[in-house]
């Protein structure tokens, strides 16, 4: 299946986000800090005129995080609710052939939960993920 994909950074690997789930690509502000809330989630950040909840993607794959230098967010919406999700950098956005998973890819857990697909990037794969997953409350459903 081809699809238009966003290659992005997380936890210093390469990922492929459909543009499906995309509304934008932006570099988040001020991000405040929710008392009680999950550690997936860094905070609240106006974006346009608008809150967005901040989701840490390292955090949420349960990575080493590059502390807060991570500026750059994919936005995307779930269940009609917007989320910035911290990523290091991006990369491309191209067309890409989207292969299944088969039971012989190794991934770790918080890989495993979000992984979709693969891609082939410069004769590399690249993991296609579902934002979705990253999501406190929402990644058993995804």
């Amino acid at each position: 299946m081809n699809g238009l994909f966003l290659i992005a950074e997380i936890g210093g690997r390469a990922v492929a986000i459909s543009a499906d789930q995309i509304e934008s690509v932006v570099d988040i502000g001020t991000v405040t800090p929710i008392p009680l809330a999950d550690a997936r989630v860094r905070g609240l950040a106006a974006l346009r005129s608008r809150v967005v909840t901040v989701i840490n993607s390292c955090v949420a794959l349960g990575l080493p995080c590059p502390g807060d230098a991570a500026r750059r967010a994919v936005i995307t919406h779930i269940d009609g609710h917007p989320y910035a999700m911290l990523v290091e950098g991006v990369e491309d956005v191209a067309v890409y052939d989207v292969q299944p998973l088969t039971s012989g890819v190794a991934l770790d857990a918080g890989w495993r939960s979000i992984g979709t697909g693969l891609i082939e990037l410069h004769g590399e794969p690249v993991l296609a993920i579902d934002l979705r997953a990253l999501v406190p409350g929402l990644a058993a459903a995804a």
